[in-house]
């Protein structure tokens, strides 16, 4: 089922799912422009219906300020809010809300219209239907991470409650591609190499783990205790790595143990990305995607390190609630690390297992 043999049908079906991809990178997006602005905590309800609509009245903004001014967020950082700095944050959290509601909308039509119209083949329903509850669980999740911030004297979610919804989110959109590479790509133009496709796997896996450790690097705002680079703070290995009293418990709760890890992987996936791209290129391929593709990997890594580093040095500039350079390029930071993890889920379809021969 080449591209140029498409059936209408699956066009259309194609289309809905990437509209969905798309839609739910702007929701990442939009959930990272929530944290630089510290908009997390500013709705303290989850009101999945009466939730959709902001304040319309000058009354309701102010219950909604009353019930923000009850978090120790407000009582302990940000006391001299004004009404007018509260709707600035009010507006981000909503529309990170919003914006989710929104992408549920689109499938629920989308799935219903594409249904009736005879569009949607047998096999396609049960991926949708996971997909639909992995949305609905990806709610759920983030809403146990904004309870996080609002309990105690919280004054910002859990940093490892952050990154479990961050995991979740990627999980979602890779999920999303996945189905939308199914019905673009003909199975007959992936690569079959094994050794490869073992690598492939080690890399996805391994960035895994460290964009976990880069929302906790967000969640703990661990990148100005250390903006330096190559070292940090004049040390290869800081002293201050394990200094609390459970030495695994330093790997989630320690800045600096945070900050090493993520510089770290990074440094390892780089090493690993080299060898991907060596091992790639040695492979005498067809032309066709897997040869026009093959060097995106080192090109979106490159320029994910150049930003992390810029992102780390530029931190000294962080104003709280002013918008500055850092906040600019860490969510670049995080708009390219995206746009990696979807050029290594891509990578991971068209590299298929070996074909045994009988």
């Amino acid at each position: 089922m080449g591209r140029e043999n498409f059936s209408s049908g699956n066009r259309v079906v194609s289309n809905w799912i990437l509209i969905g991809v798309l839609m739910l990178l702007v929701q990442v997006i939009l959930g990272g422009i929530t944290r630089l602005t510290g908009s997390g905590l500013s709705i303290t309800e989850w009101n999945v219906l009466t939730g959709v609509l902001p304040p319309l009245s000058e009354t309701q903004w102010l219950a909604e300020f009353a019930n923000y001014k009850r978090t120790a967020q407000y009582q302990l950082i940000n006391a001299d809010f004004s009404l007018s700095n509260f709707k600035f944050i009010f507006f981000w959290e909503w529309f990170h809300r919003f914006w989710g509601r929104l992408v549920g909308i689109v499938f629920l039509v989308g799935f219903f219209y594409l249904l009736a119209k005879g569009k949607l083949k047998r096999n396609m329903v049960r991926p949708l239907l996971i997909l639909f509850l992995l949305g609905a669980l990806q709610g759920a999740v983030g809403w146990i991470m904004v309870k996080s911030g609002l309990t105690g004297d919280a004054i910002y979610v859990a940093p490892t409650k952050l990154a479990l919804h961050f995991v979740f989110a990627l999980g979602l959109i890779a999920y999303t591609f996945w189905i939308f590479l199914g019905l673009r790509i003909n199975p007959d133009c992936s690569l079959r190499n094994n050794s490869l496709r073992i690598w492939t796997w080690i890399i996805f896996l391994v960035l895994l783990f460290q964009l976990s450790y880069g929302a906790m690097m967000a969640g703990y705002k661990a990148a100005s205790i250390a903006p330096t680079w190559p070292m940090i703070n004049g040390e290869w290995i800081p002293p201050s790595m394990f200094g609390g009293k459970d030495f695994w418990l330093n790997f989630i709760d320690n800045k600096m143990t945070v900050q090493f890890m993520h510089r770290g992987i990074a440094y390892l996936i780089f090493l690993l990305i080299l060898i991907w791209t060596w091992k790639a290129y040695r492979i005498r391929v067809e032309p066709g995607i897997v040869s026009k593709t093959r060097k995106l990997p080192i090109i979106f890594l490159s320029i994910q390190i150049v930003l992390g580093i810029l992102s780390l040095i530029s931190s000294p500039g962080i104003i709280p609630n002013l918008w500055v350079m850092f906040d600019w390029l860490a969510l670049l930071h995080q708009v390219n690390g995206l746009l990696f993890f979807l050029v290594c889920t891509y990578m991971l379809y068209i590299i298929r297992p070996a074909v045994q021969q009988s």
